[in-house]
């Protein structure tokens, strides 16, 4: 969180060539989608008609020279979730949602990227990058379940994981009982 400015003053609404430079400053610091810089621009514009053509005519320009594209940026989120950090697709789709990208596009990439995996390697590959090792009572196994559904893995993928693990059928059964109760970490 940045430290508040001592001069309380509002900034100067920008005009197009000044959003333009800006909307090229925040791309180049990360890549963003359509949505997220739109709400960026916004508050660097008059809240009214006027600015909200300013941002269209920026969106148009960026994305005429390809600074912009939804679709480039799906399919890199994916494959930047998938390789490095071994998210399953539902936890990449929900994030994509998040993001502002429709849904006709993160299908897309989420199925072209997801489609020639196995759920359950990437499962096994995300627990041994976060150094989880096998539960030792039905608490640890909890805690394990609920991870790779945050991570984004099926129930089936995980109960298959932990059945291979040798997990007591006592703990899984529990699993099932904690599924309809909140959780606490």
């Amino acid at each position: 969180m940045p430290f508040p400015r001592k001069s309380a003053k509002p900034r100067e609404p920008l005009n197009e060539a000044g959003l333009y430079d800006y909307a090229v400053k925040a791309l180049g610091r990360r890549m963003r989608t359509e949505a997220e810089l739109r709400r960026l621009m916004s508050q660097r514009v008059e809240p009214d008609e006027r600015g909200q053509q300013v941002i269209a005519a920026v969106v148009a320009q960026l994305k005429e020279k390809r600074y912009l594209d939804d679709q480039s940026f799906a399919e890199t989120y994916a494959r930047l979730r998938q390789e490095n950090q071994k998210f399953g697709a539902r936890r990449v789709r929900q994030d994509l949602r998040q993001k502002g990208i429709s849904a006709a596009l993160t299908e897309q990439a989420v199925d072209a990227r997801y489609s020639q995996t196995n759920a359950e390697t990437l499962a096994r590959q995300y627990l041994q990058r976060k150094s989880i090792a096998k539960p030792t009572n039905e608490k640890e196994t909890a805690r394990i379940m609920r991870r790779l559904v945050a991570a984004g893995f099926s129930t089936a993928v995980i109960y298959k994981i932990l059945r291979q693990w040798d997990v007591p059928e006592e703990s899984l059964a529990a699993l099932d009982n904690l599924e309809d109760q909140p959780h606490e970490d």
